[in-house]
């Protein structure tokens, strides 16, 4: 028979590294827009499953969405122009 036991002080022997890094921070910070977009769009499809459809709620959910994408390609510009060194060639 095996026992089933605690393994409590190998996960907290790692404390100190469970905070996130200021670098990870950042990086969060650059992404909200987008976290927080796609959080809207949740809510619009969560709100309009709880009634009919009707063309407010498919508005809703069509402003949401392209909220989302825009914020996607404004992160996704970002970070491409952030990474390639130097202007056009």
């Amino acid at each position: 028979m095996n026992h089933i036991v605690t393994v409590e002080q190998a996960v907290t022997a790692f404390a100190p590294d469970i905070e996130p890094t200021d670098a990870e921070l950042d990086a969060i910070e650059l992404e909200m827009p987008a976290i927080l977009a796609a959080v809207d769009l949740l809510d619009a499809q969560i709100t309009s499953m709880d009634r009919p459809a009707n063309e407010l709620d498919a508005r809703r959910i069509r402003r949401a969405r392209n909220r989302v994408l825009s914020a996607r390609r404004k992160l996704s510009n970002r970070s491409a122009a952030a990474s390639v060194p130097g202007g056009a060639a």
